[in-house]
């Protein structure tokens, strides 16, 4: 049942987190619909990794799993994310575009960063108090 209310917590306060910074972040590019697509993003995001740390946290020494989790899910969030921009650098359109879609990637790429983080970041701590309450008890 510490697992199941973890995850929940991580899901809602990484969300939340992520949200935030989406939404800032439309605020300072001033963005129209199109940013939609971060909003959907940021939510994909946040469930794919509440999935990941939960699978993580049911796995035999949750302390390490949790951190090899989080290692391998920044690293492949951050290999997506560049060839996500190579792929806008490298295209055929113009310099302006390229320019104009700037703010869409980053939209795409900070606030899955800061989700991973912060989820991460709840769940280790979770998992090492829990850990360190079953060996008091």
């Amino acid at each position: 049942m510490r697992t199941f209310f973890t995850s929940l917590f991580a899901f809602i306060i990484s969300g939340f987190v992520g949200g935030l910074i989406a939404q800032q972040l439309a605020v300072i590019t001033d963005a129209q619909e199109e940013y939609i697509i971060v909003f959907m993003f940021s939510v994909l995001v946040t469930f794919v990794v509440t999935f990941v740390f939960f699978v993580a946290q049911l796995m035999n020494g949750p302390v390490a799993a949790v951190a090899r989790t989080g290692k391998w899910t920044l690293i492949v969030f951050v290999v997506l994310l560049v060839l996500f921009v190579a792929l806008i650098l490298y295209s055929d359109s113009s310099a302006a575009v390229v320019r104009k879609d700037m703010p869409m990637v980053a939209g795409l790429g900070l606030p899955g960063l800061v989700t991973i983080i912060v989820h991460w970041l709840f769940v280790r701590w979770r998992v090492k108090r829990g850990v360190a309450d079953t060996k008091a008890g």
